[in-house]
């Protein structure tokens, strides 16, 4: 690991094309200017900005707001650094399309390169998916004699994630939670329920299962109210590597979503 501190220009230089012929991940802090050609145009003036560059290829530009940076590029480009009238130039290019990124530091307060390795799957733990397979696997975890029949059965109020018989043969609808739910989760599976009293024949018993870890006092009563039931169930852990995407240049970039205490998925 290379950390320079307050370097001059051309020790800047020195350490950045070391680390790119190294391939490691490079990082630049000072006063800059970022200017932007391609697709579009923009630049940025003055300012203290951390830029931060990839081996393969990716370009970041970070403020010391957002957790977005203020410009960037993706995978592929080239990285490229010089001195020209007195200041460090930083340049990651793209051929196609044709775009150019150039940041421009009057001070370089901090240069590092890191050699990274390793770690680039994301261990991702208790999605609604895993635990679909979960029941789908074990079924008896809704209720025993439970046969799970469709998954994503179409409805007048939306699909429903699993759909089923109980041991009495009664129709079952499965709405599952991968955390905590509140009201909201009820009031969903209650539609879904009364949408196949609809479409089913006349006087058909439907029964309805929330299965979610665990459910809040108000979803609970709410539960209660329209008849239905909750099952604590959690979903198991799954390794998955999210699949790289194209980028461009953007203030902005795709936003990870999360889920509110009480929200859907």
């Amino acid at each position: 690991m290379t950390t320079l501190h307050r370097p001059t220009h051309r020790d800047a230089l020195s350490a950045l094309s070391a680390a790119f012929e190294r391939g490691e991940l490079v990082t630049v802090f000072g006063r800059c200017t970022v200017e932007y050609d391609g697709r579009a145009a923009s630049s940025l003036g003055a300012g203290d900005r951390l830029l931060i560059l990839k081996p393969d290829g990716t370009a970041l530009v970070h403020t010391d707001e957002q957790r977005t940076p203020v410009n960037w590029q993706p995978p592929g480009s080239e990285h490229r650094a010089a001195v020209r009238d007195g200041r460090l130039r930083v340049r990651s290019v793209r051929e196609n399309p044709d775009e150019r990124l150039d940041v421009r530091f009057d001070r370089v307060k901090q240069v590092s390169a890191l050699p990274v390795t390793g770690g680039r799957s994301v261990d991702v733990y208790g999605s609604e998916e895993d635990l679909r397979q979960r029941v789908l696997d074990e079924p008896s975890l809704v209720e025993p004699g439970f046969e799970p029949t469709a998954t994503e059965r179409e409805t007048a109020a939306g699909p429903v994630d699993v759909f089923g018989h109980d041991a009495e043969g009664r129709p079952v609808v499965v709405e599952l939670k991968r955390r905590r739910v509140g009201p909201d989760a009820a009031g969903q599976l209650g539609r879904y329920v009364e949408a196949l009293a609809r479409e089913l024949p006349e006087g058909t018993e439907i029964r309805g299962v929330l299965v979610a870890p665990s459910v809040t006092d108000r979803a609970r009563e709410l539960l209660a109210e329209k008849g239905l039931a909750h099952v604590s169930l959690s979903p198991p852990a799954s390794s998955t590597t999210p699949p790289s995407g194209d980028g461009g240049q953007s203030t902005t970039a795709a936003e990870r979503s999360t889920d509110a205490e009480d929200g859907e998925d």
